[in-house]
C-alpha cells in the first residue's frame, strides 16, 4: 500500500502539549501540491485549530531536494487538455483556501522551507507564521514561464516586498536564496539543514501555554537565538537593490525588458532574469504588471478573491496550457505564445483577465 501523500504526526512536549507535524510526502515530484494533499492538509488544520491540546504546527517536505516545488502542474495540464474547467476550479479553490487559512491560522505554524520552494510552495511558506529557510533554499515565482502569473497570495506579498523588488522577482522568476528571502520578508529565520531535528526537539522543551499569542512569542524567542549563531547567505536583492529599482522604474513591461537587456550586457547577474522575461508569456507579464499596480492596496482576502478569478481566466486563455506543454510535458522549451509579442497584447486583452467569472454574490470566497 502506498504511503499517504501527507504524513501527520503529533509529538508531545515535556509539559504534555501537542506539536503537530504535517509532512508533504511526494518527494519524486518535489512535493508538488496535489488536490488530495490540499484536501488532507486543510481538513487536518481545521481539526488542529479546534483541538486545545495542539499548540503549534510544523509544516515540512519529505526528501532533501524540496519543501514544495509548486502546484500539481501535470494534473492541471490533463484537466486543461480535457477542457475540464470544473476540475481546475476545484483545485484552485482548495489551494487558495488552504493558503488563506494558513495566513489566518491562530496557532503558530513553523514552516521549514528547505530546497526548492516555488510557486504554490512559496505560497505555503509565506502564509506560515514562522518561516525558516536554509542554505539549500531556492525560492522563485516562475509562473510567467508557463503562461500563468505568480499567484497563491503573490498579488498580496509581491507589492509588499522592498520598493519594486517584488515586481522584478515576479517578472523574471529569478531564484532567491535564504538571504534574499529574509530581506524580502518572505521568510523570518535562517537555520542550517543539519539543525532541523534539533530544532524540533527544542520545540518539545518549550514552556507552551494554552494561549496562542503567548505561544507565538515563545516560538519567536526560541528561533531568534539562531540569529547570532548562523548567518544567512548574502542577499543578491539587497546587493543589487538600487539596480533593480532603476530597471523597474518604468511605465510598461516593454520598457523594463529593454532596460534589463541593456543593463544585462554589463551586469552578469541580470543576464538570466533578462532571458526569462524575454522568453515568458507576453500576456502573463502584461497582466502581472497590471496586478502589481492594482493590488498594493488590497486586503489579503481581496487579493485571494482577485487571484481566483484571474486564474480561471488564464485557464480559459491559451498560454497557460501551452506553457505547461512546452516547459514540463514535451519539454521542447518552444512555447507558441498567443499573442506572440508584447506589442500584440492589447489593453483590452489584459482587461479580459480581470473580469470575474462570477457575480459578487456567487464568488466562491464570498463567505470568508
Amino acid at each position: 500500500m502506498a504511503e499517504p501523500l501527507v504524513l501527520f504526526e503529533t509529538r508531545r512536549s515535556d509539559g504534555g502539549h501537542g506539536v503537530a507535524f504535517a509532512t508533504l510526502n511526494a518527494a519524486p515530484s518535489l512535493n508538488a501540491l496535489s488536490l488530495e494533499m490540499a484536501d488532507s492538509l486543510l481538513a487536518r488544520l481545521r481539526a488542529w485549530r479546534d483541538d486545545p491540546s495542539i499548540v503549534c504546527v510544523v509544516l515540512q517536505g519529505a526528501g532533501e531536494r524540496a519543501f514544495c516545488a509548486g502546484g500539481d502542474i501535470v494534473a492541471l495540464y490533463e484537466w486543461l487538455t480535457a477542457v475540464d474547467f470544473a476540475a481546475v476550479e476545484r483545485y484552485f479553490i482548495q489551494e487558495y483556501t488552504l493558503d488563506y487559512y494558513l495566513h489566518c491560522f491562530p496557532k503558530p505554524v513553523l514552516c521549514w522551507g528547505h530546497g526548492i520552494v516555488m510557486g504554490g510552495g512559496l505560497g505555503l511558506l509565506v502564509a506560515s507564521s514562522h518561516r525558516i529557510v536554509t542554505e539549500s533554499s531556492r525560492l522563485a515565482t516562475p509562473e510567467v514561464s508557463i503562461g500563468l502569473y505568480p499567484d497563491v497570495g503573490a498579488s498580496w506579498f509581491l507589492p509588499r516586498m522592498p520598493r519594486r523588488t517584488g515586481l522584478f522577482v515576479g517578472l523574471t522568476g529569478i531564484p532567491m536564496n535564504a538571504g534574499d528571502a529574509i530581506f524580502a520578508s518572505l521568510a523570518d529565520f535562517f537555520l542550517p539543514n543539519a539543525e532541523r531535528e534539533d530544532t524540533y526537539d527544542r520545540l518539545l522543551s518549550l514552556a507552551w501555554s494554552d494561549l496562542p499569542r503567548a505561544n507565538h512569542r515563545a516560538l519567536s524567542r526560541l528561533l531568534r537565538t539562531s540569529r547570532d549563531q548562523h548567518a544567512a547567505p548574502e542577499s543578491n536583492l539587497r546587493t543589487h537593490f538600487d539596480l533593480v529599482n532603476d530597471i523597474t522604474d518604468c511605465d510598461s513591461v516593454e520598457e523594463i525588458r529593454v532596460a534589463l537587456q541593456s543593463r544585462g550586457e554589463r551586469e552578469p547577474w541580470l543576464q538570466r532574469p533578462a532571458q526569462t522575461l524575454a522568453a515568458g508569456s507576453p500576456t502573463s507579464t502584461r497582466v502581472l504588471f497590471e496586478i502589481y499596480r492594482r493590488a498594493s492596496r488590497l486586503s489579503l482576502k481581496e487579493a485571494f478573491a482577485l487571484e481566483l478569478g484571474l486564474t480561471m481566466q488564464f485557464a480559459q486563455h491559451p498560454d497557460f496550457r501551452e506553457g505547461i506543454r512546452a516547459r514540463l510535458i514535451d519539454k521542447d522549451n518552444r512555447p507558441r505564445w498567443s499573442p506572440a509579442t508584447l506589442a500584440d497584447v492589447t489593453d483590452g486583452y489584459v482587461e479580459e483577465h480581470f473580469a470575474s467569472p462570477w457575480p459578487a454574490s456567487q464568488h466562491p470566497f464570498k463567505g470568508w
